[in-house]
């Protein structure tokens, strides 16, 4: 097999979330040309996903199935939200479309902060929640979880990061997840910490 040959699709769009995989793969199996095999999906023509899950582990395994089954080749997903305690772990799987338009960060910060501007601060707890799937196209899957877990502030702070980062502080942080640098929120991120948790099993797969 040439090195060009794509082996491990990521169904995304997002070369970040790429470049985290690709990085954490490096090295851990003999043969693997990460930056040529490991590639998003446009790469491959997977398909987009409609995300019919009601847990992020449910959506996660839709589509790295379906894009497996797409392209003949292993695949992960992933999916990721918001999970505050007292909203019973709301905005959960709606995180991105909190206040009803898919992706517009403001208004999602803006409503949730609404809705918990009389809650006092201890009871603000709130964990940024990933689960990441691998599926291979015979059918094999397998799913993994990694939490972030903080609170939340009662205003924004910080421009780095997307989404709810500016609200929610770390356990044992003075800073909010828009506040640290990308080194130092990857280090300690639910996404990474999903990633981080499945390597075994995309490593074995891998090397199959």
């Amino acid at each position: 097999m040439s090195g060009a040959e794509p082996r491990l699709v990521l169904a995304t769009h997002n070369e970040g979330k790429v470049r985290e995989l690709r990085e954490l793969l490096r090295g851990q199996v003999p043969g693997l040309d990460v930056d040529t095999q490991v590639v998003d999906a446009g790469a491959v023509g997977a398909p987009d996903v409609v995300e019919t899950g009601v847990t992020f582990a449910e959506n996660s395994l839709l589509k790295a199935r379906a894009v497996a089954a797409a392209t003949g080749l292993l695949a992960i997903a992933d999916d990721s939200g918001l999970a505050v305690d007292v909203l019973h772990g709301a905005p959960g799987i709606f995180s991105a479309r909190w206040a009803g338009r898919h992706g517009d960060d403001a208004a999602n910060l803006d409503l949730l902060l609404a809705q918990l501007q009389d809650i006092a601060d201890e009871h603000r707890g709130a964990a940024f929640v990933c689960a990441a799937a691998l599926a291979s196209p015979g059918g094999e899957t397998a799913v993994r979880e990694g939490r972030l877990q903080g609170r939340l502030l009662r205003e924004p702070r910080g421009a780095g990061g997307f989404g709810y980062d500016p609200i929610l502080l770390p356990a044992g942080e003075t800073r909010s997840c828009a506040e640290l640098t990308s080194a130092e929120k990857n280090a300690i991120s639910h996404r990474g910490q999903a990633f981080r948790a499945l390597l075994p099993e995309v490593v074995a797969a891998l090397a199959r």
